[in-house]
């Protein structure tokens, strides 16, 4: 009786290791998978001694995925805004940089200068419409920059509104399998690693949060408490703009039917690549883009020809520089939005537009066949009054509208300066900031892999200790079989 119930014990032991052997072996197979976890067999004693595998657990740590689903949103919004401005800054440069607008509006004025010292060379008039030419064609390229990068982002919010779509459709599907096997008993470990891989995506292009339920159940709802799953996905749904008009926010990003970023929105999401890529299009960039359009609407401003008759009765006309609302001049202090993209210079003194480059010195660029806003009336070759004066106009202090949110009033220089100052800084900040973020949540993924994930040693030495319990188990048998077989041989 003794010799059959320890001849049991090995054999459950044989069985049991083999099972504990095949877990190492899927733990073995799926090193270096970030979203796989350290599996384990619960050894358990039954009748008699012997022992069996209860179950299959797996390593967790509930309080350490949060905090990489936190940290990643945090970093993917960061990284969006920091992406978006390294393209701005890349185009538009710094005040020190040759093709910015503030180093060319100070070409410009240097230009304008040597006019006033040469008023009878037409050589130098026409350098001087071509540095007017430039500062144009760099806000019109700064303004198509912005544009692209506000159409990038809101192309770039649709990819992440699909892909959460699909992972909140991975999810349910995953989620059922963990539900369905936790009440029936089947090893769900694997489930649970593909569950929190989705998550760890999901958790990239928007911000969430994780409610545990019974059967190993499980609910999502954004960073602002809105349900994006419970017991079923719900949608995610956005229209994407496509153009994007200036000065007019994109569309929203709605959640269960709730607006959760963009204009309107209640419950704000704060986290996420998708909040990073709102902040960009509607808030950060059209900052920006304001900015240009102050310096556009200041140049047409400074270069505006007044009526020269003895009693003036005509309004201010746009000169050296135009735009399709002229030859109206806009309001002074107040924002023309698009307008950086429109300015250009006044074909009426660009030769190669058939204008005469002279008329920056005698005026009449605003109307040639007006005579009224002729400065130079009787044609004097030394005639460098109206030159000096856009010299004057240049370094003057006008007043900017705060909604561009950089200097309200200085010169024109100084606001070009102190709008590329302003991007510089939010660039250098806002790539701090990412890089912090990004390390917060590398250091949270790695402490989550050191906790809950697979060491190729630790499981071989596992290994070698299984063999060795196997070996043991195998001795046992085979002693107990020459034990059985010698009782057998003495009763014969």
């Amino acid at each position: 009786m003794a010799l059959s119930i320890g001849l049991d014990v090995a054999r459950s032991s044989l069985a049991a290791t083999a099972e504990q052997m095949a877990v190492i072996s899927r733990n073995v197979g799926r090193t270096g998978d970030a979203d796989a976890t350290r599996k384990s067999a619960a050894v358990v004693t039954g009748p008699g001694s012997s022992v069996r595998v209860a179950r299959i657990d797996r390593s967790y740590d509930a309080l350490l995925l949060s905090k990489v689903l936190t940290s990643s949103a945090e970093a993917q919004s960061h990284i969006a805004i920091s992406q978006a401005l390294d393209q701005l800054n890349a185009t538009v440069g710094d005040t020190d940089v040759e093709r910015s607008p503030a180093a060319l509006i100070g070409k410009l004025s240097a230009a304008l200068q040597r006019y006033s010292a040469s008023p009878s060379n037409a050589s130098v008039a026409l350098s001087a419409v071509y540095a007017a030419k430039d500062v144009a064609n760099s806000l019109n390229a700064a303004s198509a920059t912005v544009m692209r990068v506000r159409v990038e982002a809101d192309a770039d919010i649709a990819a992440s509104v699909d892909r959460v779509n699909v992972l909140l459709s991975k999810f349910e599907s995953v989620n059922k399998d963990v539900v369905s096997g936790t009440r029936s008993g089947r090893d769900v470990t694997d489930a649970l690693d593909a569950r929190d891989g989705i998550l760890k995506e999901l958790s990239s292009n928007i911000g969430i949060r994780t409610v545990a339920r019974a059967d190993g159940d499980l609910a999502i709802y954004t960073d602002s408490n809105v349900t994006m799953f419970d017991t079923v996905a719900r949608a995610v749904t956005f229209a994407p703009s496509g153009f994007l008009a200036s000065g007019l926010p994109g569309a929203s990003v709605y959640v269960d039917g709730v607006p959760v970023v963009g204009t309107p929105q209640i419950m704000a999401i704060s986290t996420g690549r998708i909040a990073g890529l709102v902040a960009v299009r509607d808030e950060l960039v059209p900052r920006f883009e304001a900015q240009l359009d102050e310096i556009a609407r200041g140049l047409i401003e400074a270069f505006a020809e007044r009526d020269q008759s003895a009693t003036p009765t005509l309004p201010a006309a746009a000169g050296l520089f135009t735009y399709p609302g002229g030859p109206a001049v806009p309001a002074t202090g107040s924002m023309v939005a698009g307008l950086a993209g429109q300015i250009r210079l006044n074909p009426n003194v660009d030769p190669t537009q058939g204008g005469l480059a002279t008329r920056l010195r005698d005026g009449g660029i605003s109307n040639p066949g007006n005579p009224s806003y002729l400065y130079n009336a009787t044609g004097e070759a030394a005639y460098d009054n109206r030159i000096q004066d856009l010299i004057d106009q240049v370094a003057a202090t006008r007043s900017y509208d705060p909604r561009a949110d950089a200097e309200t009033s200085g010169s024109l220089v100084n606001f070009a300066s102190s709008s590329v100052s302003w991007l510089q800084t939010l660039r250098q900040s806002s790539n701090d900031e990412s890089e912090h973020r990004t390390a917060v949540a590398d250091r949270a993924a790695a402490a989550l892999s050191k906790d809950t994930g697979i060491s190729l040693d630790e499981e071989m030495a596992k290994m070698l200790e299984l063999e060795r319990s196997y070996q043991a188990s195998s001795r046992l048998i085979t002693a107990i079989d020459g034990m059985l077989e010698a009782l057998i041989g003495s009763v014969r």
